[in-house]
């Protein structure tokens, strides 16, 4: 890794070693990451998002969903059209969303790649528990920019990053598909970047509104 993936930087510095990966951090954007020689093969990686078993039906995921969902369906209004970007393959949010009589759509790159949905234009966009496992942030962004309509929001749930001390205990940084980690600085800079308005909801929720 020579740069940056969020923002090209080359001011990148060692964060963190464990006895399965070293974490570099952005002096640019402050985003911490895995180099690229520790990331999983796509086949790999999902072969360990198949033991999900994340469904519409469990209370308890469709609790930990709504501190995203929630807050954001508060703002929304029934002609708004809305996107799942990372659905998995038990998509939930979209449920809810129709309990609501509100309009999602899901896409997610293993289980539901529906490419034709990228091309589109959405009200709001929601990304729970997926941020952290795309390796491109900064292309990844740039197309969720293109993808929102003028105040639009996107909301996403990842857990963030607070100091090295609290990292090097951090039980999140331990699971192999989990690659790139945010911190509410990462947050301010991807906001400056795009010119969005960065709201923090919850510990792991924030969302951006593009103006």
């Amino acid at each position: 890794m020579n740069s940056c993936p969020l923002c090209r930087s080359q001011q990148l510095s060692p964060f963190h070693q464990d006895e399965q990966r070293a974490y570099l951090i952005c002096g640019q954007c402050k985003l911490v990451s895995v180099p690229d020689e520790y990331l999983l093969s796509a086949a790999d990686e999902k072969a360990f998002y198949d033991h999900h078993q994340n469904n519409s039906e469990d209370m308890g995921y469709r609790r930990f969903l709504g501190r995203t969902w929630l807050p954001l369906s508060e703002r929304l209004t029934p002609e708004m059209q809305g996107l799942d970007f990372g659905c998995g393959p038990g998509p939930t949010i979209s449920v809810m969303a129709a309990e609501q009589g509100l309009k999602m759509d899901n896409y997610d790159l293993y289980y539901f790649h529906r490419p034709a949905l990228l091309q589109r234009q959405y009200d709001f966009i929601t990304m729970t528990e997926v941020i952290e496992h795309v390796g491109d942030a900064q292309s990844l962004l740039q197309q969720l920019h293109g993808m929102l309509k003028p105040q639009g929001v996107l909301a996403i749930m990842t857990k963030r990053v607070l100091d090295e001390a609290a990292f090097a205990r951090w039980h999140y940084k331990s699971d192999q598909t989990h690659i790139r980690f945010y911190s509410i600085d990462t947050f301010q800079w991807i906001a400056d970047h795009f010119q969005w308005q960065l709201e923090v909801i919850d510990k792991d929720v924030v969302f951006f509104t593009r103006t």
